[in-house]
């Protein structure tokens, strides 16, 4: 019996049909890109303090005086949230005295921002934030709605693997791309946060089932060697260039609603991809489609210019290959024994604080020093090279103590910032590029390292669970940032610290590179430090000559 690669051997590993799918596939996500991301300048908070109605008879100089000052990074600057009392403040300005010579302002009464906020217009012309006013009471809400399109991102992932097999990777493909685009669309015209929010939450949910369902095409229409570019490097780079057009776009489009529509335009796009994009036949021969499966394979015959065997598939070795019912498994199955739970635990804190690190630092843009393009420009551009970085280290090296690395060196630049002078704007933003490339470069081999080290019976929900762990990661990220409001360097000591902590717990997960990959659960390697009992004979000869692997690295 021959299995789906062994069949479809003849169309070769990358002819023109293959280079077509990869970059089509790979193009759908640069979408995400622009979704994933599009909050830093959709809810772009500029600077603000309270307004002074024109009709407030006030000299000039209270005019100027209006505004309480308060402290900030070492500096006195206009409060944002709180002026002089009004009404006190008209009085003494028609009794002719002046602040600060006659009056001591610190003895005035103050007020909330009873007439509104004037909104710089220096780096973004709207944003639902000056839309809506969600500053200084309602400040809550701008975080909230970073944390709700991560939730639809969560709810998200759990169904587009289980739609796409119900319905079909392709249907499932656009459908999402749709929700995504016409959501996205509808969001234009919110006429309120709650509006906004709701929509936002939809398009959470297609954006990351979009993604997924790409991923999971690829990789069955694809072959071995080039299913591995694809699933790495294919998808990842496509997302960080949809990422770093987002800056541009912005730059040039500096009203939101006129921003969201611009990034809608891409989604418009991928229709045509609908008569290029085949159905996975891997997929069809599973709901027993045979025929529509060879007529995929032979049109990709013709265009590869090889000839194809007259019959493919063939049904009744096809029902041969349907592998037996296998043994049930539960999530409690992850937490078994002590060493399992121990692992599974270690896992789970990996992802979700490593997703904390990679979502904060690309939410924090626009609070860096210098230009908020640019710099968002700059946090995708680095995520090119830690995709590639992340590749090259994992053919090579033992994966524990490469992503520990990574992970040690971008918690310990992120760190750093806080010694930083405020006059080195350009070292800060430096060092948190820096701390941006390792924290992404570990996230881009978790999935490896976590395959590897649990057993086929329980990997594809060993993968899930640690998945929801990132998710859950997203979601808290944005009140990291929420933090930089109050001080501007504790969301980096509070990252920092994190990431430097799970990279030396990285260090006590067993190793994997070079392993056979385990089958059962007692097949799992002791965590470092606790391992317990003593190793028969044939154990150790095991790891004295263990089988190469050859992962999806």
């Amino acid at each position: 019996m021959r299995d789906y690669d062994e069949v479809t051997a003849f169309l070769g590993k990358w002819g023109p049909f293959q280079r077509l799918i990869f970059f089509l596939l790979s193009a759908s996500i640069i979408p995400n890109g622009f979704n994933g991301m599009s909050v830093v300048f959709l809810a772009g908070t500029p600077e603000h303090h309270c307004r002074v109605p024109d009709t407030a008879n006030l000299s000039s100089a209270w005019r100027n005086h209006s505004l309480p000052l308060r402290l900030q990074d070492g500096r006195e600057v206009p409060h944002s949230c709180r002026r002089y009392r009004l009404e006190t403040i008209v009085n003494l300005s028609a009794l002719g005295l002046e602040p600060g010579r006659d009056v001591d302002l610190e003895q005035l009464e103050q007020e909330d921002c009873l007439d509104g906020w004037e909104f710089s217009q220096d780096v973004y012309l709207s944003t639902i934030v000056t839309e809506w006013s969600l500053v200084c009471e309602d400040d809550w809400k701008t975080p909230l709605t970073t944390s709700l399109f991560f939730i639809g991102v969560l709810v998200g992932s759990f169904v587009s693997g289980q739609l796409s097999d119900r319905f079909g990777r392709k249907s499932i493909l656009f459908a999402t791309m749709a929700i995504q685009t016409g959501f996205s669309f509808l969001q234009i015209f919110s006429i309120n946060w709650e509006m906004f929010t709701v929509l936002f939450v939809i398009v959470g949910m297609g954006q990351i089932s979009n993604y997924v369902v790409a991923f999971i095409l690829g990789t069955e229409i694809l072959g071995k060697s080039v299913r591995i570019i694809f699933s790495t490097l294919g998808v990842c780079t496509f997302f960080a260039v949809g990422y770093m057009l987002l800056p541009l776009f912005a730059y040039f489009i500096r009203d939101w609603r006129m921003l969201l529509l611009a990034l809608t335009v891409p989604g418009v796009l991928c229709v045509p991809l609908w008569w290029f994009i085949p159905e996975s036949p891997r997929w069809l021969i599973s709901q027993r489609r045979f025929r529509e499966a060879e007529e995929i394979i032979q049109r990709a015959a013709k265009m590869n210019n090889v000839a194809a065997p007259v019959v493919i598939f063939d049904p009744v070795e096809q029902q041969e290959l349907n592998p037996l019912k296998q043994q049930k498994v539960f999530i409690l199955d992850l937490f078994k024994t002590r060493n399992i739970a121990i692992i599974t635990i270690m896992f789970l804190l990996l992802w979700m604080l490593t997703s904390v690190g990679y979502f904060a630092l690309s939410l924090n843009t626009p609070n860096l020093h210098g230009d908020a393009y640019l710099n968002c420009f700059f946090s995708a551009l680095v995520e090119v090279p830690a995709y590639v970085t992340a590749w090259l280290l994992l053919r090579t090296l033992p994966r524990r103590y490469v992503i520990a690395g990574v992970l040690l060196l971008g918690g310990g630049v992120l760190l750093l910032i806080q010694l930083v002078p405020a006059d080195y704007n350009f070292l800060s933003i430096g060092l948190a590029m820096i701390g941006k490339f390792g924290i992404t470069s570990a996230f881009s081999m978790l999935y490896v390292f976590t395959a590897e080290l649990y057993p086929t019976l329980v990997r594809n929900m060993a993968v899930g669970l640690t998945s929801m762990a990132s998710r859950i990661g997203s979601i808290v990220a944005p009140y990291f940032v929420y933090l930089g409001a109050y001080n501007r360097v504790l969301p980096y000591i509070l990252m920092g610290s994190l990431t430097v902590l799970i990279g030396i717990i990285t260090l006590f997960l067993p190793e994997s590179f070079g392993m056979t990959l385990p089958e059962t659960l007692g097949q799992m390697q002791k965590v470092k430090g606790f391992r317990s009992g003593k190793r028969t004979k044939d154990s150790m000869e095991k790891e004295e000559s263990p089988k190469v692997l050859i992962t999806s690295f």
